[in-house]
């Protein structure tokens, strides 16, 4: 079955690594930085709800699908509980696999999208702040500025107000 799924999934385009037990998974996923993971639920050494839990650990956006041979509900909850994508029950149908398979690498896309919204939102906010900040200091400097001149128009028309007094008084005395 792995060769045949090796074998199937290259022919479709996909870069495969391929692990005969749970230890040997695992330092495949560290090794190559693998993002979609297929597992079955029975392998030698570490089951595969167990490999699952320990991927969803080292990446939580990593995508796995557990294929089991038994398919109970019991298996196929655990698998979902622990953060499968997808639970497949064998014997493996393409139709069924390629589905699976397109969910999970839209998940992924969806994940990696939604980090760069969220990573482009904090610039975005950040570059918005230092803006903000910006018109702040700028709106203080006006309003000093607007106070300086209403000061100086007054002091300007009580000047002006005693200048034409004066002229008053001056002329009185001429006359």
């Amino acid at each position: 079955i792995l060769e045949m799924l090796e074998i199937s999934l290259a022919s479709e385009g996909y870069d495969v690594v391929t692990a005969e037990n749970g230890m040997e998974a695992l330092e495949a996923f560290e090794k190559h930085g693998i993002k979609l993971v297929l597992t079955d639920i029975r392998m030698p050494g570490m089951d595969g709800i167990e490999v699952l839990k320990k991927i969803k650990e080292k990446d939580d956006e990593a995508e796995v699908i557990v294929i089991t041979g038994h398919g109970d509900m019991d298996s196929a909850i655990a698998a979902i509980r622990n953060g499968a994508s997808d639970f497949i029950t064998k014997p493996i149908r393409d139709e069924i696999l390629s589905l699976a398979l397109q969910r999970a690498k839209d998940k992924i896309h969806l994940t990696r999208q939604l980090k760069d919204y969220t990573d482009n939102l904090e610039d975005k906010v950040q570059a918005c702040t230092a803006e903000l900040v910006e018109a702040q200091q700028e709106l203080i400097q006006r309003e000093r500025l607007a106070t300086i001149g209403e000061t100086v128009a007054g002091l300007a028309h009580f000047i002006k107000n005693i200048l034409t007094g004066l002229r008053g008084g001056r002329y009185m005395v001429n006359r």
